[in-house]
């Protein structure tokens, strides 16, 4: 059954600042979604946003937390809720990279390791965790984590980012303890995409690698989220947006 009417419900985005999470946040208002804005530092871009969003005339304030801080993702859930109400829509899109083309598991230190994990991996778990009771008390709910083609292939920046890679034994496991209450679970993984702050390199260069020849575009992420959010037969599935670079 397709949801085309989101206007009852809310998103919240972390990392809604960047790219790919502001396209997503556009995507969503264009359906009547009210927006959570999540960001860390880009206070101005949260706020510019926000301002365009309710042109859309949709419900949308600017959340800031560090999501390496697992007090402030509790704060951040707090502040939505208190706000704007419970979010019946969570796209953990947050994240980083840290350090790019690691080459020797020597040059990552545990901290580093850890810090990457709890900044892409522990967060997103702690707020699912805070925001699915509120879902399964609305007998509805979508749950969708932002991974990486890197998660399939190990990729190019380096050991500590299977942090996206244990994100998909998370889909995987809330997909299955939820599929009967109305709460579909997923991830898209996307590879190379333009505008955002996690390329490493230059667009020409990195262009060679993708077999399509271009980069992605952050609203080619943003529609596959929305399909994710509409349809309520997909769960269970992590997607990869990556011009082809891998067969799956």
């Amino acid at each position: 059954m397709l949801t085309t009417d989101l206007t009852p419900h809310l998103a919240l985005i972390t990392g809604a600042t960047g790219g790919i999470g502001k396209a997503t946040s556009l995507a969503l208002a264009k359906l009547g979604c009210s927006i959570a804005v999540h960001y860390h530092s880009a206070e101005d871009v949260a706020k510019e946003l926000v301002t365009e969003l309710k042109g859309m005339g949709v419900r949308a304030e600017a959340f800031r937390a560090d999501l390496s801080v697992y007090d402030e993702v509790r704060t951040l859930h707090a502040s939505v809720t208190s706000s704007l109400g419970h979010p019946t829509i969570v796209y953990n899109n947050a994240g980083l990279t840290l350090k790019h083309g690691i080459t020797s598991i020597a040059d990552i230190s545990i901290e580093e390791f850890e810090h990457t994990w709890r900044a892409n991996t522990g967060s997103a778990f702690l707020l699912t965790q805070l925001c699915i009771p509120a879902m399964e008390a609305a007998g509805w709910g979508r749950v969708i984590f932002c991974s990486s083609v890197a998660a399939f292939t190990g990729g190019v920046v380096g050991p500590h980012y299977a942090s996206k890679s244990s994100l998909h034994g998370l889909i995987h496991w809330l997909a299955g303890a939820y599929a009967k209450k109305g709460i579909t679970v997923n991830g898209v993984a996307p590879a190379l995409i333009q505008e955002t702050k996690m390329l490493p390199g230059s667009n020409e260069e990195l262009a060679k690698k993708i077999p399509i020849g271009r980069l992605g575009t952050p609203d080619e992420i943003a529609e596959t989220v929305t399909w994710m959010v509409k349809t309520g037969y997909v769960t269970n599935k992590v997607v990869g947006v990556d011009g082809g670079m891998f067969a799956q």
